[in-house]
């Protein structure tokens, strides 16, 4: 949604965000747009709205705040970036890899450079395409594949628990608090394919969601997967928001 406010390719670069945002000086005429969690965002001072295309000049300060409802902010700027790609990516991993080739990460005084284009026509998206966050959600889920093997009383409570997202979460996984009492481990799992979404238990009973950055294979048994339309409400939620497992079907999904 950003890229399209801009006239950018889908698979443009954007700039993301998460609970809070920097603050940006222009260097240069051109257009942005903001989507994602509000983080009550000013240019020069003034309320700027997200989903819609903003005309921003040389000098103009963008001041991103704190978030309330949601985890991640995306910021997108019309024209092409100049940044390094690493195997097809303009986001890997430097924490993972070791390449002189890995992008350097956006810190304080980071300079970026995006060689503009001519104005795009404005855009907003309308109100009812837009998300709606929360502090509580229903994730749908469907069956894993060590679904079987759990007893009754712990796939009850799976579905019947709300957990809280715990703040020792980020892009590798989501670590949920609440345990499920009666879970007891069955020996030690063989390493198996996981994917984003995963939802693995861990040995106290305590769930985990995979996410963006996880790693490929796993051992904790995977008691269910988050349906690929909820992915982008779970990569919204943030330390303390409150969720619920709801089992679906594959093919309602």
């Amino acid at each position: 949604m950003a890229n399209s406010l801009v006239g950018n390719p889908p698979t443009s670069p954007v700039l993301e965000m998460t609970m809070f945002g920097p603050t940006i000086s222009f260097q240069g005429k051109g257009q942005i747009a903001l989507t994602g969690a509000n983080m009550k965002a000013t240019l020069n001072d003034n309320s700027i709205e997200n989903y819609s295309t903003i005309d921003v000049n040389s000098g103009d300060i963008l001041a991103l705040h704190d978030t309330v409802y949601g985890c991640r902010t995306y910021l997108a700027i019309g024209g092409v970036w100049q940044t390094e790609r690493w195997l097809n990516s303009y986001s890997a991993l430097p924490s993972l890899m070791q390449s002189d080739a890995l992008p350097s990460k956006i810190s304080d005084g980071s300079n970026f450079e995006v060689i503009t284009r001519e104005a795009f026509p404005p855009e907003s998206i309308p109100l009812h395409q837009r998300p709606i966050y929360a502090e509580c959600y229903i994730i749908r889920v469907v069956t894993g594949p060590e679904f079987h093997q759990f007893e009754i009383d712990v796939i009850q409570a799976f579905f019947e628990q709300i957990f809280i997202v715990d703040a020792d979460s980020n892009r590798m996984g989501y670590r949920l608090k609440g345990r499920l009492e009666a879970y007891q481990p069955i020996g030690e799992e063989i390493s198996s394919g996981i994917t984003i979404g995963t939802v693995q238990l861990n040995n106290g009973g305590s769930p985990i969601i995979l996410m963006a950055d996880a790693q490929t294979t796993g051992g904790y048994p995977r008691i269910a997967n988050v349906v690929q339309e909820d992915l982008e409400i779970v990569a919204q939620m943030k330390p303390g928001d409150e969720l619920k497992f709801m089992l679906v079907s594959l093919e309602s999904s």
